[in-house]
């Protein structure tokens, strides 16, 4: 399946140098996809040296013009959503219908950058002297590294290279080994579209070796991340070494609300949909559970009527709601949580083991806890998987204080018909995204990302193009 692409280098694929692949699995089934190509540190300076003639052309594009190609690679990308999301399902595992989802959002993200191309504004700024004039210029900040993780493959790398486009730069995309195809497609679109030959390049192989001689090259100015918070800081340090600039959305962990002036099940319908898409592997997964210890008893028997409906199987069936998790190493890890969850003194209400019925696949019920402490290590570390633990609380003021107590801060979840609970929760709340009575946060035209370890930087919204421009402010005497 892979062998129409390889490296993406100065507008051609072409095999990797010393033409070595590496095997992608079938979540769903454990048989090899295809194999892929894998990049030499010698394809690695290829597409650097690509990147660097690339940018020469790409920024003296007329913005109207970048602009165009961008539009053009949306409306392909939505021609093409039926193709993209198929090879999503079978490198992810999510649900086809999930995957349809992802491939029109990563089309959204796009054609908003398609715009904000013609909105880069510089500034006039009155001078205090009557011979001078103070001009603010936004340049494009250079060739942009884009390493983007396997989870939402699409969405993620359309953040990065749409962003760059628009801002006329030029980027090397580093997919992870995981889910090659769908990216190496979307880049295959952006050639046919137009994106003249090295302004788009991409990396297959292996994430470690690739992202250090990428952040080690003098011609990288820029990196943007999603991953995990422990790779963002060791990111950070090498990219200290060259004070390039970053971009980093890492890891999360979601706290939950439900006040008990909530429609509970309003707010059961939105957990779930927000907990079990792509079966809990999601940054902004609600993975702490608060709910009103009024409404506790009623939410929770909701929720665990509701999960047992979901239907579990390999996402290319129609009827699938939750397919396998991604990677074998993935499974073992939700298994041994679960297991230090129990130790811990907590209550399995539903799931807590793989599925009967599977003999291939990376599958897992979902597991509903009760009896849960906020010391547990579940409520400390990021389950990245369909686990969900359910806790109470009495007062706001309570709640908002457990909610922030935790050293990751990228989305956070409120349940309430209270304009003022509403309000004052999402002022509170130490997260760089909120939702009230939405799952919906992750949206092109809103700046998405987070603080405190989940990182810095946001993607999305009239924000992003910033991190992709550098600020150029001239002093000019007219009178020569």
């Amino acid at each position: 399946m892979y062998s129409k692409f390889g490296q993406f280098i100065d507008g051609k694929w072409r095999q990797a140098e010393k033409k070595e692949t590496y095997d992608v699995i079938n979540p769903a089934t454990e048989e090899i996809i295809g194999k892929a190509s894998k990049a030499t540190p010698k394809d690695v300076e290829a597409a650097l040296q690509s990147a660097a003639k690339g940018l020469e052309v790409w920024k003296k594009t007329p913005p109207w013009q970048r602009s165009y190609i961008i539009r053009r690679i949306a409306d392909t990308m939505r021609e093409r959503q039926d193709i993209l999301a198929k090879w999503m399902t079978l490198e992810v595992g999510k649900p086809l219908a999930e995957a349809k989802g992802e491939i029109g959002g990563a089309a959204d993200i796009f054609e908003w950058n398609a715009e904000e191309t013609k909105r880069i504004y510089g500034q006039t700024v009155e001078s205090r002297f009557v011979d001078t004039r103070v001009h603010v210029y936004y340049q494009p900040v250079g060739v942009v590294a884009a390493l983007t993780p396997w989870n939402f493959p699409a969405v993620l790398s359309a953040r990065k290279i749409s962003t760059a486009l628009a801002a006329g730069c030029s980027v090397i995309i580093k997919p992870d080994v995981i889910t090659p195809g769908v990216v190496m497609e979307m880049v295959d679109i952006c050639r046919e579209c137009g994106v003249p030959p090295g302004v788009v390049n991409l990396l297959s192989g292996d994430p470690p070796s690739i992202a250090q001689q990428l952040i080690s090259s003098d011609i990288v100015k820029k990196i943007s991340i999603t991953g995990s918070s422990r790779v963002g800081k060791l990111i950070l340090k090498q990219a200290a070494d060259k004070v390039q600039r970053v971009t980093m959305e890492l890891s999360g962990h979601s706290p939950f609300i439900v006040f008990d002036d909530a429609d509970i099940k309003k707010a059961a319908d939105m957990a779930i949909a927000a907990k079990f898409r792509n079966n809990g592997q999601v940054c902004i997964s609600p993975n702490r559970f608060y709910i009103h210890e009024s409404k506790k008893d009623e939410f929770v028997n909701l929720f665990v009527d509701k999960t047992k409906k979901l239907k579990i199987g390999n996402g290319m069936d129609a009827d699938t709601q939750l397919g396998p998790l991604t990677t074998k190493k993935r499974l073992n890890e939700i298994e041994d949580l679960v297991e230090k969850t129990k130790q811990e003194g907590a209550k399995v209400l539903l799931g807590g083991k793989r599925p009967a019925g599977f003999n291939k696949g990376f599958f897992y019920e979902p597991t509903i806890f009760d009896d849960v402490k906020d010391d547990f290590t579940i409520m400390k570390q990021e389950p990245f998987g369909p686990l969900v633990p359910m806790l109470s609380f009495k007062s706001f003021d309570e709640v908002i204080e457990r909610a922030n107590n935790h050293e990751l801060g990228l989305s956070s979840y409120v349940c309430t018909n209270s304009m003022e609970k509403a309000h004052l929760a999402s002022e509170q709340l130490e997260t760089g995204t909120v939702g009230v009575n939405t799952g919906m946060i992750a949206i092109a035209e809103a700046p998405f990302g987070g603080i405190k370890q989940s990182g810095y930087g946001r993607e999305g919204g009239s924000n992003a193009i910033k991190d992709y421009l550098n600020v150029k402010y001239t002093h000019m005497g007219i009178k020569g």
